[in-house]
């Protein structure tokens, strides 16, 4: 993935409100996919939706993209552990990090759209209704995705027969 430096300063200047907050950045406490924190996941995924909009040169409101992807994980509790939440995470965190992001930051239409509806298909009452949202929630899978296949090839698998 390759971001001109024009690119490059762009990303910088729509994420370092975002990137430079203490609560931000506490979410790199958090363990996220086995392979890394929620921070480095969420930047993954708002650099790699900001990379595939660029290449394919879709016309989408980059600042929220890029704005949205940052904060559609922010939720500040470890998920695992079950005492700091009530529900079925994978269906009740979007909620969580959009009043999280609410209550931090100025965020507009397309920005919730993005962090509520990051969940879909699973969250199929939830569904994206801009690009930008269609975009996240795809890239969201993948580096999902690529983390769990990443945690998978350094176990060494054993069968038992």
């Amino acid at each position: 993935m390759r971001l001109s430096e024009e690119e490059r300063a762009y990303f910088k200047a729509c994420s370092d409100e975002l990137l430079e907050h203490h609560l931000v950045q506490s979410m790199s406490r958090y363990e996220q996919h086995g392979t890394t924190n929620r921070l480095d996941h969420s930047v993954q995924v708002a650099q790699y939706s900001y990379w595939v909009s660029k290449k394919l040169k879709l016309k989408l409101d980059q600042k929220s993209l890029i704005r949205g992807a940052l904060l559609h994980d922010f939720f500040l509790y470890d998920w695992r552990t079950g005492t700091d939440h009530e529900g079925a995470h994978a269906f009740t965190h979007p909620e969580t990090a959009l009043s999280n992001a609410i209550e931090h930051f100025v965020i507009n239409e397309k920005e919730a759209d993005i962090i509520l509806n990051h969940m879909w298909p699973l969250t199929i009452t939830k569904m994206p209704s801009c690009k930008e949202s269609i975009l996240v929630s795809a890239m969201d899978k993948y580096c999902s995705l690529k983390a769990n296949f990443n945690r998978v090839k350094k176990v060494k698998w054993i069968p038992h027969f």
